[in-house]
């Protein structure tokens, strides 16, 4: 069977991933920081419980102990520091954002490599956002143009970054960042304008990538997505 971990997966998209997993037959650890509302959300969906927060090294390694064998990850686990414009950002804000979104993903995959190398068939999903394209944000017509808040977009630049570039270091793994689109969510305090359902969809078609399927690629549920 095949094991998958999702961080921060107690609600929002990340629970709707991992409800869509068990039902596609795998066996899904929810990875979460409160044990209370992550194994609330196991119980719910038939999954597993793994307390992980990926901004604490003890944490993580605890949680490869726990799950033991890995076929997907799906790094999910974000914050968005609120919306701050250019003229409000601090180093601080900064710092917590990146704690989450950027070196949570590092200290996750850097944790979880050596399980990822034993599968057959490894697969990561690094979940991103259309605001960390960087041909979107500079296009003068482009949809995220106004979405001025550099400190969450350009956490999920790196993030990108991040993907291209450990594609790279592991061809036998299927190493891809995806964009769920604007989901309506407690993220976004439910501006978006998609359900999470339709959020969800391109996060678990390319956790279900086979192993000959695309790497090193930046997706929405419509196709390839511009960098």
């Amino acid at each position: 069977m095949t094991v998958s971990l999702i961080t921060g997966a107690n609600r929002g998209l990340g629970f709707e991933v991992a409800r869509q997993l068990v039902a596609a037959g795998h066996q899904v650890w929810i990875g979460a920081r409160d044990d209370a509302r992550g194994q609330q959300a196991a119980d719910t969906v038939g999954a597993s419980f793994v307390q992980l927060d990926v901004t604490d090294d003890a944490s993580v390694a605890d949680a490869v102990g726990t799950v033991g064998a890995l076929d997907v990850l799906v790094n999910n686990a974000g914050i968005s520091g609120g919306r701050i414009s250019p003229s409000e950002v601090t180093v601080e804000h900064m710092r917590t954002v990146y704690e989450t979104n950027v070196f949570g993903p590092v200290r996750v995959l850097g944790a979880f490599i050596p399980l990822l190398e034993k599968s057959l068939a490894p697969v990561v999903v690094n979940v991103s956002s259309g605001v960390g394209s960087l041909s979107l944000a500079a296009d003068p017509e482009g949809p995220w143009r106004e979405a001025n808040f550099p400190v969450y977009a350009s956490s999920k630049a790196a993030l990108n970054m991040l993907t291209i570039r450990y594609a790279a270091a592991y061809p036998k793994m299927r190493i891809n960042s995806v964009d769920p689109g604007f989901t309506s969510t407690d993220f976004n305090e439910h501006r978006g304008t998609q359900t999470v359902e339709e959020g969800a969809e391109a996060i678990v078609r390319y956790a279900l990538v086979p192993p000959d399927g695309p790497t090193g690629g930046f997706f929405d549920r419509n196709g390839a997505e511009a960098w």
